[in-house]
This record gives structure tokens, sequence and C-alpha cells, in this order.
């Protein structure tokens, strides 16, 4: 039975030794672990080509590339942090907790989740080779609009569709896993409503992978008829429509937001108890606002498409909708900051990172509602404003989710205690750069710089040279978290069995009952 619980593939499933024991495993720790630095991978490669688009742009002029190669690294920068980078990383870190959190042994279906796995490298060095073809890769921007990327994409397109395929079957796989074992593989006594939130929010986010990436099959199979045979779904002279695609794109990728956020929603409603000594606030309506806004995201896909002519029953529908949503997250946002209240706090890496994120994710769903205001959006539309929004939401909040887990978890991953003050150094050269690369953006859009082109007006020029010091800044100190990482696994102070309870090096002690008799017990510490 142990080696069944303590599961290394060594010894539990089979004597595989060196490198095959990794291409062979079946193991839910190992393939976690193998998601998670093919995530980092992905993500130092997709900050590089983000780092050639700001070193474009630091000044006004055309000094560094070709316009063609800018939109080439606009679109790969996209493709590969948002397929390549987030969701890799949330599914490896759901593989290696999942099954912990839950009381099961493995994943429900361990060959598919090895299978899934080595998916994702055959994905992606089939996107990055498109750089080296001619024609040169994707130069349509991450949202490949049809008939932009049908009639006029380089000869590439079509590898790149290939590639979509594999990274959307990779994710349907280990969507499934999530919600065999989740649903089937509880312990005894493990009730849905017993489980921690991390595990809730992944068990909604795979029901919308699931849901949604047929969408974007069927969205790149249309492309891929059109380039190759003739039909005419986006083609307008063929009698298509090139809004439907727009539709088809965006009923898929409104969701997609959602996959990238709830996860990180789940382990930072984890990691803020645990770092204010107290339950969760509110746990079942933070179960069913998750729930809410997995049921709204698929309501609001036009408000990326006020611009496209819908009328005008279409624009306040799918206004209404978006504002909506802002309803359950501000449940999860009040929940967090009420678990907060009056908490025992104390503020390590994870937790510093986890509160930047419930900051700064709520200044990027504030941006959300005015681009959800369908007048508005047509002086927002395709500015850096949009990109200011998603960057806030997706950097302190995917990312900074990411980050977070990481330092949390470390010391169970690994038995070894990080270096805190590396740690806090790499929150804190994060959390400026991020601010310093983003916020200025918010300005140069309300002002009418428009995203995607690699010149600008030499009014834009200071608070464009401002973004780049603070990219370059953010993408810098990701090599020192890779130190950090490295470090702890090679050694380190030993983690205690319980390495949270006396963080800072006191030991955590109940709090008097006085301020909590007159509406609740105080928190059980365990």
């Amino acid at each position: 039975m142990s080696a069944v619980i303590d599961n290394h593939a060594d010894h539990a499933h089979g004597p595989a030794r060196g490198p095959m024991r990794w291409v062979l495993t079946t193991n839910h720790k190992d393939i976690g672990s193998m998601y998670l630095w093919f995530s980092f991978a992905m993500f130092l490669i997709g900050g590089t080509l983000a780092m050639v688009i700001r070193a474009e742009l630091f000044q006004p002029g055309l000094q560094l590339v070709d316009p063609n190669f800018f939109n080439q690294m606009t679109t790969m920068h996209g493709l590969i942090m948002v397929f390549g980078a987030v969701m890799p990383a949330f599914v490896g870190l759901a593989n290696w907790m999942v099954p912990l959190m839950i009381g099961a042994p493995d994943m429900a279906l361990p060959r598919m989740n090895n299978f899934s796995f080595w998916l994702l490298p055959a994905a992606f060095g089939l996107l990055l080779s498109t750089l080296f073809m001619e024609g040169g890769a994707p130069n349509f921007g991450w949202t490949f609009y049809a008939p932009l990327s049908t009639t006029y994409g380089p000869e590439s397109t079509t590898f790149f569709i290939f590639a979509i395929h594999l990274a959307g079957i990779s994710s349907i796989m280990g969507a499934i896993n999530i919600i065999a074992t989740i649903l089937n593989m509880r312990a005894p006594g493990m009730t849905l409503m017993k489980m921690p939130m991390f595990a809730w929010t992944w068990l909604i986010t795979a029901f919308l992978l699931i849901a949604v990436m047929p969408v974007l099959a069927g969205a790149v199979t249309m492309m891929l008829m059109d380039i190759h045979f003739g039909t005419s779904f986006f083609n307008a002279a063929g009698g298509g429509d090139p809004v439907l695609f727009q539709h088809v794109f965006w009923f898929f990728g409104h969701p997609e937001v959602y996959i990238m956020i709830l996860p990180a929603f789940g382990a930072v409603s984890m990691i803020i108890p645990a770092f204010s000594r107290k339950p969760l606030f509110g746990y079942t309506s933070m179960v069913y606002a998750t729930g809410a806004i997995a049921f709204l995201s698929f309501a609001v896909w036009a408000h990326h498409m006020f611009t496209v002519g819908i009328p005008l029953t279409g624009q306040l529908f799918f206004m209404y909708a978006t504002m909506l949503i802002a309803v359950p997250t501000g449940v999860k946002v009040f929940n967090w900051a009420t678990t907060m209240f009056r908490g025992s706090l104390s503020f390590e890496a994870p937790m510093l990172f986890a509160v930047a994120f419930v900051i700064l994710f709520t200044i990027g769903g504030f941006s959300g509602l005015m681009l959800a205001i369908a007048p508005a959006d047509y002086q927002y539309h395709d500015t850096y404003f949009v990109v200011a929004h998603f960057h806030y939401v997706l950097v302190p909040g995917a990312i900074f989710g990411i980050f977070a887990s990481a330092y949390y978890w470390l010391p169970k991953w690994t038995g070894h205690m990080y270096d805190e003050v590396l740690a806090k150094t790499h929150f804190w050269m994060s959390f400026i750069g991020m601010n310093l690369a983003f916020f200025p953006m918010h300005f140069v859009g309300l002002a009418g710089m428009p995203r995607r082109i690699p010149d600008y007006n030499m009014m834009f020029a200071n608070f464009n040279m401002v973004s780049s010091i603070g990219a370059f800044m953010f993408g810098a100190t990701q090599l020192l978290f890779l130190f950090i990482v490295i470090k702890c696994i090679r050694g380190g102070r030993p983690a205690p069995a319980k390495p949270w309870d006396g963080a800072e090096g006191l030991e955590w002690t109940v709090p008097s009952p006085a301020p909590y008799h007159t509406f609740s017990t105080p928190p059980e510490v365990k």
C-alpha cells in the first residue's frame, strides 16, 4: 500500500531508470513537475519575444526589426504565453496537488496523463518551428482573425493550425482526467463541499475546457478548409462571413480567459487563509461564485466585438452580461479581504504574491468594466488600454497566482524551504517591473495609441520608454525565480511537517476568543 501512496515511478510503476523514467512515467508528481518545467521554459521563451516587442517600442521610429517580424513577435508571444505558459502551469499544479488534496493515490487515468503532457512539446516545437519557415511565423495576432489569417497569412499557418489542434487535444485529455479523478477518487468522507478551493476551481475549469476546446478546434478546422479545400466559411467573396470567425473564436476565447484565472482563484483562496491564520471566509459562496463566473463566461463573448457592427440589442445584452460577471468576481474579492480582516497576518513570499494578486487583479477588473461599456469601447478598442487591461488580469492574476502557488507548495514538493530573502526580492522586483511595464499603457491607450503597430507618435515616447524599462526589469527578474527554485531543490533548510504554521519563526498560538465571541468561535488552528 505504501508503494501505491508514495507512488514513485521507480518502485510503484515498474523499473524504468534514467531518461526513460520521465518519458514513460505515469506518476502524477513526475507529470506535474514536467508540466511545471515545460511551462516555465515556455514562459521564458514567450517573455523573450515580449522583450523584442518592448525593445522596438523603446523609442519611436523603426529601429530593430522589420514590421512583419514585429507582428510575428506579437502573435507568437500571445500564443506561447496563453497555451504554452499559463495553462500548462496550472495543469501541472493540478497534477501535483489535486490527488493529494482529495486523498487519491494518483490521477484516475495515469497513461492518458502521460500522453497529454507529451503532446505539448510536440505542439510547441511545431509552433516555434514556424519562425524558421519561408514566409515566417504567423503574423496575424494571437486571435488569428480570418480572412487575415486564411487569405493573407504565411505558408506556416497550416503548421500553426496543427499545433493548436495538438495543444487542444492535450487540454481536453487533462480536463477529462481531472474530472474523473475528483468525481471518482475522493477519500471516504471527502464530500464535494469539503474539498479544498483549489480542487473546486479546477473541477469547474475542467468542465470549461471540455466545453470550449472543441469550439477552437472547429474554428481552426474551418480555417484549414478555407486555406486548402476551397471553402468560404470566412471569405465574403465566396459567400462567407469574416465576423463569423470572431463569434466562433470569442465563444472559445472568453471562457478561455477564465480557464486561465480560476485555478489562481483557488490557489489564492488557500494561501490567504493560511497566512491569515483563519478559515476562508464564505467557503460556500466562493464555490457558487466560481460556478457563476464559469456559467456567465459563455454569455459575454461579443464584448470583444462591439465595433464589428452587431445590432444595438446585442450590444446592450453583452454590455449588461459583462457587468453582471463582475458581481461573483466581487464576491470573491470581498471574501479574500474579509479573510484577512483581523487575521494574524504574516507576509512571506506566497502571501505577498497573493495580496498583490487581489489588488492588481481588481485594477484589471475595473478597466474591464470600462471596456464593457459599449459606447466607450469604441474609443478604447484596439488601443494600448486593452493591452493594459488584459495584462493586469493575466500577469498579476494568472502568473502571480502561479508564483504564489509555487512558493507555497515548494516545501511540500522538495522537502526544503526556499530562500525567503531572495523570494521577497523576486516579488518586489516583479511587482515594480510589472506595474512600470503595464500601468503607463492605460494612459497611452486612452490618448489613442493603437496596439500591434511597431511605430508611434512622439507624444507617447516617454511612457513607452518607462514601459520598456519595466518590462525588461520584470523579465530579468524571472531568472532569479529559476535560481531560487533550483537552489531549493538542491538543498536548504529542511521543511517542517507544517511549513507555514510558525511563519517568520514564531510559533502560532491560539488567539484570545474575545474578538470573535460575538459572531463565531475562534479559528481552529491546524
